[in-house]
């Protein structure tokens, strides 16, 4: 007899055992994988809420500013009576607006006017300047793949027990300084926060979310497989149950053919003729700008597990890049087009986010070279996993040779962890997931 897989029954199984392990183990630390989409801020916020009600005063850190604000939104909206402090910088505009009608928020610069309040947020950059004279029973640290090895070494002892929630697939913790001298030492203080805590406590729980609510069925399995080989996920929808449709039909053009290709499959590949380019690709950067005008030209409408039908408006799309100049690039050219409302970012900035629809420069497009850079793992899984429908990516001919062409130039550290799957057999992977709905044009 075959097991239907239930999505929610497998996600509110495994949200459980982490709860359990969080409210009543002994451990130290309890970490947590999620992979894109998985429900990782609903875990946080319920987290927090189960610790606040038990009595366990609770300090919650973040690594943006951004992620904070939206903590304390979720833990407002989900118990407007709890007491909850924002503790933020003495910046002239610290934290978002929003958090001022919020009766039971109250927020400080200074720590010390936050005492005795439930929980407690703030970033790690923030709570690394805060002294106590007793630790907080608790600690929950959100994107804990993002943080740094040295962040986390100057908080550690603001807390007795902390749970640590991130995306292992994500990119890794940004440093503005060359960290090669550190690699394989086991003190790394560029390493993230998870892999040092684990190299150091491996007894630690460790727990995954084994769904992702954002990823469509067509979605999930390649990036479950390209990405996350050792913990699995899988989509908390079923083929068929997302529909993205058009009212305005394709115009023949190659923009429309891939628009309709990711419409039916979820992937799309748009692909200009081999040749080496500026990063800055005029072709390309007009490329996708055009799939963007083309999108909202053809009056799209984004059918889900949601009631009734969204229509695919501007800013239900997002157009991904490598680099600033990129992105900076297609804005320029979107505004050539009238087009002003669609997120255009890097991979770094869109990380934690989602749309209905992305459009992705790819990081290889066009390039002499292939360098680490452009090879990282994490670039690529960002920039393959915003979307709620349908994913179509542009790039030049060329990419599969140039991976298999190019050799890897970067030293090799004894001591340090191998990271899989790197980003030659990633790259592969997608290409050849996207050769299958690939539409050849020449613009």
């Amino acid at each position: 007899m075959t097991t239907v897989f239930d999505p929610s029954a497998a996600a509110a199984q495994a949200t459980d055992a982490i709860l359990r392990d969080t409210l009543h183990g002994t451990a130290r630390g309890v970490v947590v994988d999620s992979p894109p989409g998985a429900g990782k801020s609903t875990l946080v916020v319920r987290a927090a809420l189960e610790l606040a009600e038990a009595g366990h005063p609770l300090m919650v850190v973040a690594q943006t500013n951004a992620q904070v604000d939206d903590l304390v939104l979720r833990l407002a909206e989900k118990n407007p009576e709890l007491p909850v402090g924002r503790l933020h910088s003495s910046d002239a505009d610290p934290y978002d607006k929003a958090l001022d009608g919020l009766e039971n928020v109250r927020k400080s610069a200074k720590a010390a006017d936050l005492a005795g309040l439930s929980v407690v947020i703030s970033t790690a950059a923030k709570w690394a300047h805060v002294k106590v004279d007793e630790p907080w029973p608790y600690a929950i640290v959100d994107e804990a793949y993002q943080m740094r090895s040295d962040a986390l070494l100057a908080v550690a002892g603001l807390f007795e027990r902390a749970l640590f929630v991130g995306d292992p697939g994500q990119l890794d913790p940004f440093a503005i300084v060359g960290s090669e001298q550190w690699a394989g030492l086991a003190y790394d203080p560029s390493a993230s926060a998870v892999t040092t805590l684990l190299a150091h406590n491996p007894e630690l729980p460790q727990h995954r979310l084994p769904v992702s609510w954002r990823l469509p069925a067509s979605a999930a399995p390649l990036v479950s497989d390209a990405f996350y080989p050792y913990t699995p996920f899988r989509s908390g929808t079923g083929p068929g149950d997302r529909t993205l449709a058009f009212a305005v039909p394709s115009d023949g053009s190659g923009p429309d053919r891939v628009i309709d290709e990711a419409a039916a499959s979820g992937w799309g590949l748009l692909e200009l003729p081999a040749r080496h380019t500026p990063r800055t690709d005029p072709e390309a950067v007009r490329a996708v700008a055009t799939v963007v005008r083309r999108l909202l030209d053809r009056a799209g409408a984004a059918t889900s597990e949601l009631p009734a039908p969204s229509p695919l408006t501007a800013d239900r799309i997002a157009v991904g890049t490598a680099h600033r100049d990129q992105a900076a690039a297609v804005r320029a050219a979107l505004a050539g087009l009238g087009v002003t409302d669609v997120v255009v970012d890097t991979a770094n900035r869109l990380q934690g986010r989602e749309y209905d629809v992305t459009v992705v420069l790819h990081p290889l497009s066009g390039r002499p070279d292939a360098t680490a850079f452009h090879l990282e793992t994490g670039r690529l899984c960002v920039l393959a996993s915003r979307h709620r429908h349908a994913c179509i990516v542009v790039c030049r001919a060329g990419v599969t040779d140039l991976l298999d062409d190019y050799p890897s130039t970067e030293p090799v550290q004894l001591g340090t962890v191998v990271k899989f799957p790197d980003g030659w057999e990633a790259n592969h992977a997608v290409l050849a997931h996207l050769a299958e709905h690939r539409v050849t044009w020449r613009p």
